[in-house]
Parts: structure tokens; C-alpha cells; sequence
């Protein structure tokens, strides 16, 4: 087994730690801060946000985390995350990836698992970071007992989210000028093929719903993939299900026959998959069905908050041009 790297490599403010100052006193110890003691001089404080200045300071999912150096053997633990470090620049720095980091083609992926992560098999790449999902943070203090800087990335709720978080791994990686590029890149071309879609088709009168899976959970307005659809001025039918506030409902058939979706969008499965929808029971009554208007995605694209959003837009813009005769 290689040695991991010393604990000094990154540190973050842990549970149980001094909570952070109260807004209104923070401006006043940052002012104290400015002007020093007589030792203050010679320690730096950390940079956020410049291009190959570390010791980085940034706001993971389990608060404030610094990161020492720059990172050379990243392990992403997180397919979202392994896009994003590729398309900011940061790919040559990964030594390793999840088994479901499948793109892009140059992702070293591995067996590792980012949803029971194994700290041993980890340890094994001599990681000098490891990124982490929000539903593995118990992992991050194991790694951090064990001199491996973690951060812990959330779920992204909305687009700015997904912007932030490129951002920050900009910051943590080095890359902050290209990931600022990047997020800026993706948050543009998105809002393009929005507009050009809503130019095409003007204001719309289109249902919907995505189906997660076989057991037709979905997903509200309320959540990332919720929010695309929005975007194009789509109603979710599965806003107003029952189970909706946890912003993942899982719909019955009689619903989505009641509700009668003038588009469905299933983000799982097959060409046969698809073929089979229609021969759910009285599934052949839902306009969706009659005017063949279920859609497959991609499951990745349709899943991951990173630079592939662009895409995802493209395909739920091409399926509202066609429902709405443009």
C-alpha cells in the first residue's frame, strides 16, 4: 500500500469545531485581521479564486475545507464531478474515477464505488484529494483521519448550483480562471437553446413528466431536472402528486392516466423500454402516447448537473419543437 500524503495537504472545519462567526462580528475580525499582528506578516492567508495560489479556502457540503496544495492524484467519486474536472482542464490531475465515471472516454475509471466507497482501495491511488457525493460524506472524516484532504459535494438544486460547484472545483484544483470560463461557457449556451426553443414555439401549453424508473418515480420543478423542463415553460405533472415536497414522487399509473401528460420523457431503459409504455393499461387513452410523444434520454445527461446540461436542454428543446408543431 503507498503512503498517503500527510494530513497537513488539507484540513476542514469539522463538526463539533468552533462555529463561524456571526456575519456581524466576522466584519470586524476580518478588519482586525487586516491589520495584523506582528508574526502576521509572514504567514499568507489563503487565496480563493486565483490560478495556482494555494493554501484554497472554499465552502464544501460540510462547511469550510482548505486545501494546502495543489492536487496532482485527484479520485473522483462522483461522475458529475469527473465531467466537470475534465472540461475544466483539470482531467490530467485524476488519477482515479468511479465505476460509473463513463465519460468522458479519457476518465480513468476504476472499480472504486462512489456509493459504499472502500477507504483501503482508495488509499491505494495515493490520493492528494478525493471528491466526494453529498451521500457518502461518512467517508470524509475516515479519509481525513488518514492525511487524504475530502471535499464533499451536494446534489445541485437549481442551475446556479451546478455553476457554483464547477467553480469551486476550479479553485480547488488550480483551474479556477477556466472553470469560471467553462460555468460561463455552459450557463450561456444553455440559456441560448432555451431562447431559440421559446422563440420557435412561443408560449406553450405542454404537461409532462420524466420517469426516473420502472416504478415510475419522477421528479418536481423543484429539483435540478425538474428545473430544465421548466426552463422551456413546461408544466410537471408531478408537482402536484402526492409525495411531491420531497421533490422525488413516485406517481401511479392511474395518476398519469388521470393527469393525461402531453409529453413523457423516460430516462432509463431501452428502445424497447420506450415501445412498452403504450402497453401499460389505459396508457393508450394518454396524449403522450396517442401523438407519440415519449421521449428516451440519455440516463446520464439526464441525470449529472455538469457541463452536458447544454445537451440535455438540446434534447428536451428538440422534443418540445415537435409536441408543439414547430
Amino acid at each position: 500500500m503507498r503512503i498517503p500524503r500527510p494530513l497537513a495537504q488539507g484540513h476542514r472545519r469539522r463538526r463539533g469545531a468552533p462555529a463561524p462567526l456571526p456575519a456581524a462580528l466576522l466584519g470586524v475580525t476580518l478588519a482586525l485581521t487586516a491589520c495584523g499582528s506582528p508574526d502576521s506578516a509572514s504567514e499568507p492567508a489563503p487565496e480563493t479564486g486565483s490560478d495556482g495560489a494555494f493554501p484554497v479556502t472554499v465552502d464544501d457540503a460540510l462547511g469550510e475545507v482548505t486545501i494546502e496544495a495543489e492536487p496532482e492524484r485527484i479520485v473522483s467519486l462522483s461522475p458529475t464531478a469527473t465531467e466537470m474536472l475534465f472540461a475544466i482542464g483539470a482531467g490530467d490531475q485524476v488519477e482515479a474515477a468511479d465505476e460509473y465515471s463513463n465519460f468522458p472516454e479519457d476518465a480513468p475509471t476504476t472499480d472504486l464505488s462512489g456509493f459504499t466507497p472502500n477507504v483501503e482501495a482508495i488509499v491505494e491511488y495515493d490520493p492528494d484529494l478525493v471528491l466526494l457525493a453529498r451521500s457518502s460524506e461518512d467517508t470524509a472524516p475516515q479519509l481525513e483521519d488518514v492525511g487524504v484532504p475530502v471535499v464533499v459535494l451536494d446534489d445541485a438544486a437549481t442551475l446556479d448550483d451546478a455553476y457554483a460547484q464547477m467553480r469551486m472545483l476550479g479553485e480547488v484544483t488550480g483551474h479556477a480562471e477556466s472553470a469560471d470560463a467553462e460555468a460561463e461557457r455552459v450557463r450561456t449556451e444553455f440559456e441560448a437553446v432555451v431562447e431559440s426553443v421559446r422563440e420557435d414555439v412561443g408560449e406553450v401549453d405542454l404537461t409532462f413528466y420524466q420517469e426516473l424508473d420502472d416504478s415510475l418515480y419522477s421528479a418536481t420543478s423543484g429539483t435540478f431536472v425538474g428545473q430544465i423542463y421548466q426552463a422551456f415553460g413546461l408544466e410537471n405533472i408531478a408537482d402536484a402528486a402526492e409525495g411531491a415536497d420531497s421533490g422525488y414522487p413516485q406517481l401511479s399509473p392511474e395518476y398519469v392516466v388521470d393527469e393525461n401528460p402531453d409529453m413523457i420523457f423516460l430516462s432509463y431503459g431501452d428502445e424497447e423500454t420506450l415501445a412498452s409504455v403504450g402497453e401499460r393499461p389505459a396508457f393508450d387513452t394518454v396524449t403522450a402516447v396517442e401523438e407519440d410523444a415519449v421521449y428516451l434520454l440519455d440516463a446520464d445527461i439526464s441525470s449529472r448537473w455538469g457541463p452536458r446540461v447544454v445537451d440535455f436542454a438540446e434534447l428536451v428543446g428538440n422534443a418540445v419543437r415537435e409536441s408543439a408543431g414547430a
